[in-house]
């Protein structure tokens, strides 16, 4: 198998369709699942979807050190490669390493002002501009819709789309068309929700929020609940 065979396995595949051509440039999507559920694996495929097409991904952690996150990129991608048959594993490996930057944050560490500074010397010192930007960890529960703006007018800065994950209250409902917190008080400040649920050994991704539009598509992805890819006869 080759990489764009690969890449049509991606879940984003699929929700492209169902959200109308997918997140978009300038863009917030956010996916929300219990701990444990797979979040930090979907974001990693969300991000290796983008290296593998050569487009530059940087991947923020507020609660990981910067070798655990490329600790996961490493077994995510073998597992994919393993599982999938990829071809030319090593030169794709490097495609991978080419396009990403990590950045961590520790702590209270983490703000808006030092996240376009980094972004900032990427572009400067490194000729790096991030097209896909990956946030996780951020702690939604103090957050405010004026944060969240913040952040958009980075994705739009950079001409890109952003992703983040959210861990569910255990408290708050979780089914098909639920939107759960910590994302629910800030539903309007984004624009993709995505929701992950195990269910039948498979895991289940629901859309729950498409943009602007009204009637959200009752569709959902299963996917293999080890590569997090789609499940195909």
């Amino acid at each position: 198998m080759h990489s764009k065979e690969l890449n049509d396995r991606s879940p984003l595949r699929l929700l492209e369709q169902s959200i109308h051509g997918g997140l978009g440039r300038g863009n917030v999507g956010v996916v929300v699942a219990q701990a444990g559920m797979g979040k930090t694996a979907f974001l990693v495929g969300v991000a290796l979807d983008d290296l593998m097409r050569d487009r530059k991904v940087l991947h923020v952690a507020l609660d990981e050190p910067v070798d655990k996150i490329r600790d996961y990129y490493d077994e995510i991608f073998m597992d994919l490669a393993r599982t999938s048959g990829l071809e030319d594993i090593g030169n794709e490996r490097l495609r991978v390493e080419r396009n990403r930057n990590i950045h961590t944050y520790f702590g209270n560490t983490f703000s808006i002002a030092k996240l376009r500074e980094a972004i900032a010397f990427l572009r400067t010192h490194m000729h790096f501009d991030p097209q896909t930007l990956i946030i996780e960890g951020y702690h939604f529960a103090g957050a405010t819709g004026a944060d969240l703006e913040a952040l958009r007018r980075i994705a739009q800065e950079i001409d890109g789309e952003l992703w983040m994950s959210a861990v569910a209250d255990r408290h708050s409902p979780m089914d098909e068309r639920t939107v759960p917190e910590p994302v629910a008080h800030l539903a309007a400040a984004f624009d993709v929700i995505l929701s992950m649920q195990p269910g039948g050994g498979v895991v289940h991704l629901h859309l729950l929020k498409d943009h602007d539009n009204p009637e959200v598509s009752d569709s959902h992805v299963a996917l293999d609940p080890t590569t997090l890819l789609l499940i195909t006869e």
